[in-house]
């Protein structure tokens, strides 16, 4: 069984061809989504590392 280029090229077109593409707007959504909720994570695991550091002094009582 020899490798052809020629006809994987081919199958890539046509499955490429098969991908249902997002739309712009949709692109644009998305985007927006994710830095909304990398923002929301970052205030949470900033408030979470406080808190423990908050409280591992207490405990250890450093000042």
């Amino acid at each position: 069984m020899a490798f052809s280029p020629f006809k994987f090229l081919q199958e890539v077109r046509s499955e490429t061809a098969k991908v249902t593409w997002p739309t712009r707007r949709e692109t644009t959504i998305t985007t927006i989504m994710v830095f909304v909720m990398v923002a929301l994570a970052s205030v949470f695991f900033f408030a979470a590392d406080q808190m423990i550091r908050y409280l591992v002094t207490l405990i250890l009582g450093i000042h």
